[in-house]
């Protein structure tokens, strides 16, 4: 389906909409000003400003390092560059976890100082009480439930979450806790399809899937991922819609080459 060109802007009001309609919710993740410029510009409705950035920006092994400093920082960039997308900020690892004032505090600077739309917290009941609370100041959460990677380190592998019986149950309730609590909308990462479906007929919001098959409401991936800039991560979800490692090494030599050569600059390009 094309991009629906009659919005002026993405809310969490209109992301609703598109559930209730049937039409599929594009997310992608985001990090700058140039890229989210461009993606905003091609109709994005959802970019998310995540905590990977401390995967793909910063080249750590894991999301726990990044702060809620370099967030904001990220954030900001984002935030100048949307016109149009709705803007989802991950609140960072230790920034939220057992203690709700503080998962406040973590919300009120990303939205004062970045000017970011809504935040993204991982977790279910365990979180619930900072789901709550940053709902009283009237921010929108989006819930993440699923593969969780900042408690990489509780479940020691990035593996498929939730084939378990026990650990499906307590997927399901967390859906409906987060949406009775107020979400506006759900992540569901790395889940079986089945599961997925389940949830998204379950709930009334918006569920947004990645690994989770294509019977949720839209789906989200990592910028660097899809565009092909990242080459090094190869999970079965991913489809890369571009090789943009390949075509800027292949500039960079040819930018090499022609230096070397004294081909550039040429006549044309100087004053």
């Amino acid at each position: 389906m094309s991009v629906n060109k009659e919005i002026k802007r993405v809310t969490t009001h209109v992301i609703q909409e598109l559930k209730e309609k049937g039409e599929k919710i594009s997310m992608l993740t985001a990090y700058d000003f140039s890229f989210a410029s461009i993606i905003d510009a091609a109709g994005i409705e959802i970019i998310l400003v995540g905590d990977s950035a401390s995967n793909v920006m910063a080249g750590h092994e894991t999301t726990l390092p990044i702060t809620l400093d370099h967030m904001i920082y990220h954030a900001s960039s984002v935030v100048r560059a949307a016109k149009r997308a709705l803007v989802v900020v991950d609140l960072p690892f230790g920034s939220y976890q057992g203690n709700s004032r503080e998962a406040l505090a973590s919300t009120i600077r990303i939205m004062k100082e970045s000017g970011a739309h809504a935040v993204k917290l991982e977790g279910g009941e365990e979180i619930i009480e900072s789901v709550k609370r940053i709902l009283t100041a009237g921010v929108p959460v989006m819930g993440h439930l699923g593969l969780t990677p900042q408690s990489i380190y509780k479940f020691g592998t990035y593996t498929v979450r939730a084939r378990e019986d026990q650990e499906r149950e307590k997927l399901l309730q967390d859906a409906k806790l987060l949406e009775e609590t107020g979400c506006f909308a759900l992540v569901l990462e790395k889940i079986p399809a089945k599961l997925a479906k389940e949830v998204a007929e379950m709930v009334s919001i918006p569920v947004i899937g990645i690994g989770a098959g294509p019977d949720v409401d839209g789906q989200v991936l990592v910028m660097h991922d899809m565009l092909g800039i990242s080459q090094d991560f190869n999970p079965r979800f991913l489809r890369r819609y571009a090789d943009l490692a390949s075509l800027a090494n292949d500039a960079v030599k040819q930018y090499i080459t022609d230096v070397k050569r004294r081909d550039f600059p040429n006549e044309k390009e100087q004053y």
